[in-house]
């Protein structure tokens, strides 16, 4: 599903205006009563329990809650709609939605001081379900003093929160709060997510997210964007399934090369994820003094090696690198000017796939190696999280955090490189222009060696797609590869998911991933078999 900026949904609506006479009152009108069902159907018994308190905007955006709550009030629902702007202040719309409202059973009322709400409030008891129909994606910051009051009222009271089309307070393209914004637990997405919600602050406060059709025709909808949602209707863009024919050489040897002191675990959880993932042959190799260790902990089906120290002797490793289908370098191999040395060696030496995670990174600058990364042949994936990448592109942390789609793709730009910036949403930008969000937050994933197993993954995954490595244009190469690497973000979530079901979030660990593997593929098969 496309993600959208302000200025590209504006586009959409403009369009449907121009080419197929589609109305605003019928965007509206439609929006308003799927709205109306969405909240229903999220709530189920307990809206009866309840009391639907509306918060509307001088805007569209009220508008479009003044007519949610005239179906919701067809529905028998008691509603009550409190103005936070003049009306004679509002749009055409808030004034047409207020007669039609108010003449199906709405209660309206004005007010322009908190105190007023706050008595409400403590009139009625019963517990209260807000609709948040204030602002739009279009809010302008800094909000009015009063504006700030309802919204840090609203955060304070028990209620259940419901946006509409994003948490007032928040900037529909880049997150950013001043301040405070509501805390939605859910906010209704009218017809297409928008790029605030997944960006900075935006990503904390949206809730549930859930999209409500505004009727926009199908055409209009489906084509362009360069920003999309991993859902459901990703399927398409997966790779087919595996050869039942195929033999170990099919499925590809993937090498992965990491651990040092007391990190030889990280080392140990890739190669293993790598392998149970299905590829044909995996080996990893540590440095030569961690070697023993190494070989201690990990499972007998990975072949093993080791680096010497001293570089000199790499010359043989280097020689047969091109017996490997793809290389993941990085996880726990410590920062040292020797493990830089080794990543600048296989970036110059290796014409397959490379997997750069963890200290791979670390060791690496935009500005010392960005011709490094250009001057290579074949396809360069980075897995950093928000530090790693902050370092590496010597942008400061708190400028990522506030626009990591804006940076992830500068660096994309300057150095022709895939990157996954991990996080709880995780951002995989391509070279092909087009960036995918996983929004999927999950406490549990927050723990050592998660990073790790999805760099593992992704080599093992990389390493057995065959369409890797047939003599193609390398168009048809880096297409293929992002199929692959969306398998792989997937699969990493869907394992977090089980593990997290099944063994809770604190407990869990990046080995609970591993074994959750099994259901993560299982799931991703019935998706893979699913109808459109």
């Amino acid at each position: 599903m496309r993600i959208v900026t302000q200025k590209e949904m504006k586009e959409l609506e403009l369009e449907a205006q121009k080419k197929f006479h589609f109305p605003e009152k019928l965007i509206i009108e439609n929006v308003a009563l799927r709205a109306a069902k969405a909240i229903t159907d999220k709530l189920g018994e307990d809206i009866h329990a309840g009391e639907l308190i509306f918060l509307i905007g001088k805007g569209n955006n009220g508008g479009t809650g003044l007519a949610i709550a005239r179906h919701l009030s067809s529905m028998g629902h008691e509603c009550n709609a409190f103005l936070l702007f003049d009306k004679n202040d509002s749009s055409q719309e808030v004034k047409e939605q207020l007669k039609i409202s108010e003449s199906y059973g709405v209660r309206t009322a004005y007010i322009d001081d908190v105190n007023e709400l706050e008595a409400y409030f403590q009139q009625n008891s019963s517990p209260k379900i807000i609709i948040d129909a204030i602002f739009g994606t279009g809010v302008r910051l800094p909000l009015s003093q009063f504006i700030y009051d309802v919204i840090h009222f609203i955060n304070q009271e028990k209620a259940f929160p419901v946006s509409l089309d994003i948490p007032t307070g928040v900037e529909g393209d880049t997150g950013f709060i001043q301040g405070n914004a509501i805390q939605a637990d859910m906010t209704l997405a009218v017809s297409l997510p928008k790029l605030g919600y997944y960006q900075a602050e935006g990503a904390k406060l949206v809730g549930e997210i859930k999209i409500i059709s505004s009727g926009l025709p199908k055409p209009i909808m489906d084509k362009g964007g360069d920003k999309f949602l991993i859902d459901e209707n990703i399927k398409n863009e997966l790779p087919q399934p595996r050869n039942k024919f195929g033999d170990k050489k099919l499925f590809g040897h993937t090498l992965v090369i990491g651990g040092s002191h007391g990190l030889t675990g990280a080392l140990v959880m890739a190669s293993t994820a790598a392998l149970k993932v299905g590829a044909g042959l995996v080996t990893a190799a540590t440095w030569e003094p961690q070697y023993q260790e190494f070989i201690s902990r990990l499972i007998p089906e990975v072949m093993t090696g080791y680096i010497p120290l001293d570089q000199t002797k790499w010359g043989r490793l280097l020689k047969d690198l091109d017996k490997y289908d793809a290389i993941v370098i990085g996880p726990g191999m410590g920062r040292s000017n020797r493990a830089r040395m080794l990543v600048l060696e296989i970036l110059n030496n290796f014409s397959g796939p490379v997997v750069l995670d963890a200290d791979a990174i670390n060791v690496l600058s935009i500005n010392a190696d960005a011709e490094v990364f250009k001057l290579r042949n074949a396809p360069t994936l980075m897995t950093p999280h928000f530090g790693e990448f902050s370092r590496f592109a010597g942008i400061p942390f708190e400028d990522v955090n506030k626009e990591p789609f804006h940076y992830l793709r500068e660096v994309i730009e300057r150095i022709n490189c895939s990157v996954i910036l991990k996080g709880p949403c995780t951002y995989l930008g391509f070279t092909n222009g087009k960036t995918y969000f996983n929004y999927a937050p999950n406490d549990g994933m927050a723990t050592g060696g998660v990073g790790d197993v999805l760099a593992g993954i992704l080599g093992g995954l990389i390493g057995q797609e065959a369409n890797l490595k047939k003599r193609v244009s390398l168009y048809n190469i880096y297409e293929n590869l992002n199929r692959t690497i969306l398998m792989g973000v997937i699969a990493h979530t869907k394992a977090g998911q089980a593990a997290a079901e099944k063994n809770g979030v604190r407990p869990m660990t990046a080995t609970s991933l591993i074994e959750a593997f099994p259901e993560a593929f299982k799931t991703l098969d019935e998706l893979l078999k699913s109808e459109a």
